[in-house]
């Protein structure tokens, strides 16, 4: 698909969790781009099958998953979603995941996804993560996590490699200028 054609753009996020990556999806929706978030295919699988939402029964579906449909599962998943999506609107990709993720959407899409990284210590995500009011993790939950992503997940890679990083350790509207300044830039 050739999102010139469209003139159109997609932002995929991607950061550890409790970086900021929902709120700065929220603040690119609201100037005007759509929002697809990787991590409803979980949700949407624990209804299906009755399960509790909890870290656990998320950290089995995600695995299953990507036995199933490989680790570009998410991505491949969400592509009916994201074509259907960027025909009308630029479209932010709320939580890429994996390496392989990285490679199939930028081999799909080429110069039309933009990979925006946000960046915050450990310390201050594992913070907030105990305190937020959904998906909320105690610490240990978290660190594990962190060691799943990066040793499971290669989520290092598309951090490492985005075409814009933003570092989040202070307040929401330093974020919200960051956040800001990379939509501009994207024209």
């Amino acid at each position: 698909m050739s999102l010139v054609s469209y003139g159109m753009k997609i932002a995929a996020i991607v950061g550890m969790a409790g970086a900021g990556k929902s709120e700065v999806s929220r603040l690119f929706v609201k100037h005007g781009f759509a929002r697809i978030r990787f991590g409803d295919v979980t949700d949407e699988e624990i209804k299906r099958q009755g399960l509790e939402l909890n870290e656990a029964n998320e950290r089995s579906v995600r695995e299953r998953l990507r036995q199933e449909h490989g680790m570009a599962a998410y991505a491949k998943l969400n592509l009916p979603r994201i074509n259907s999506v960027i025909k009308d609107s630029n479209v932010v990709i709320d939580g890429l995941y994996s390496w392989e993720e990285y490679l199939f959407l930028k081999d799909h899409y080429r110069d039309g996804i933009h990979i925006v990284a946000v960046w915050t210590s450990p310390g201050m995500r594992y913070e907030r993560l105990m305190v937020r009011s959904e998906r909320k993790l105690t610490l240990e939950e978290a660190i594990s996590r962190d060691r799943g992503e990066i040793d499971n997940l290669n989520k290092g890679g598309p951090i490492a490699l985005a075409d814009f990083t933003i570092i989040n350790d202070s307040s929401l509207d330093k974020l919200g200028h960051q956040t800001k300044q990379i939509i501009t830039e994207l024209g």
